[in-house]
């Protein structure tokens, strides 16, 4: 029988990394532990496809930049073209791992599966939960009907989609979820069960393997009272901005009387979790609605059209596409 194919690992750090005092979920070190470790503590890989490291980074995903974004991108890109290569996994920090796999997921060209996972206990601690979802990532990796379901995200027995995926607790084993979206999949002792599809397209957005830094977009947060001089700042300092508003997107007329004179992109995000805003409804007309991407998503999507010079109208189809 022909041997399945190579899952790449790629690893970034994060707390699946992390080494504290043993027995303790806090107080850890997050990056420790290299990807070569993580693979042989973890032997039973091996009964689910060949596995090959490649340590892209070794960090505190609030570490994580655009450049590291970039550099994973172009590797799986590359990497991908290799007909023996069945799927990637990469290991990352869960603070930021809902970016990490929407950013893959607009930029990745392949339609080879492509797995995020971590952990929300460090190796060290009881009932560490990193050798189990890296195990699962492997097997959803592996797995020939993962192909050309865009980036995935694999934690705690499930499978949820990048656009949707995000993080809800600061301590959970099942802090990684997909609010009202739902998991699209489940893992039972290595076998994958799929429930759901995302309609959403799975092609990227950019390609940007020739590209080495990515537009400055600021995020600000509205709530009572908020300054204007923040705002007025950040719109002389970025390329881009989001605003994470109140309720479907509001904020204050102080707001928008200084954003109805801004030239630069604004998109108008929500800080509530579930929900979408729509075109039709935002305050001002030179906005663009994010739809039911996060402010932190929205962000990445901006500076994704921003890197291709795309215009307003352009950034808009784009947000109502993807």
């Amino acid at each position: 029988m022909r041997e399945k194919g190579t899952v790449v690992i790629l690893a970034t750090g994060g707390t699946i990394a992390g080494v504290g005092g043993h027995g303790k979920t806090t107080g850890y070190k997050s990056g420790t532990l290299t990807a070569e470790t993580l693979i042989q503590n973890l032997p039973e890989l091996r009964d689910v496809a060949p596995v090959e490291s490649v340590q892209v980074c070794n960090v505190n995903s609030d570490d994580i930049t655009g450049e590291i974004w970039l550099e994973l991108a172009r590797t799986i890109n590359e990497t991908a073209k290799d007909d023996n290569v069945a799927g990637f996994v990469i290991t990352h920090g869960t603070d930021t791992l809902e970016e990490t796999a929407f950013f893959l997921h607009l930029a990745v060209r392949t339609e080879k599966p492509v797995v995020i996972t971590g952990s929300m206990r460090p190796a060290t601690s009881i009932s560490a939960d990193g050798p189990m979802n890296l195990y699962q990532a492997v097997c959803v990796a592996a797995s020939a009907s993962s192909v050309g379901r865009g980036v995935l995200a694999v934690f705690s027995d499930r499978i949820y989609a990048a656009r949707s995926v995000t993080k809800t607790s600061t301590y959970r084993l099942t802090a990684i979820s997909s609010g009202e979206m739902g998991a699209v999949g489940i893992i039972r002792d290595g076998e994958v069960f799929w429930y759901d599809e995302n309609e959403k397209p799975r092609t990227p957005a950019y390609d940007v393997d020739g590209l080495f830094k990515l537009p400055k977009v600021s995020i600000l947060f509205f709530a009572v009272d908020a300054d204007t001089e923040l705002l007025r700042y950040a719109a002389s300092h970025a390329d881009g901005l989001v605003i994470a508003g109140a309720g479907a997107g509001e904020f204050s007329a102080a707001y928008q009387e200084i954003i109805e004179t801004l030239k630069i992109p604004i998109v108008i995000s929500s800080r509530i979790d579930d929900g979408l805003i729509t075109q039709d409804i935002v305050l001002c007309q030179n906005t663009i609605a994010a739809n039911h991407l996060s402010p932190q998503k929205a962000a990445i999507l901006l500076r994704i059209a921003l890197a291709q010079n795309a215009d307003r109208e352009t950034i808009k189809a784009m947000f109502a596409r993807y």
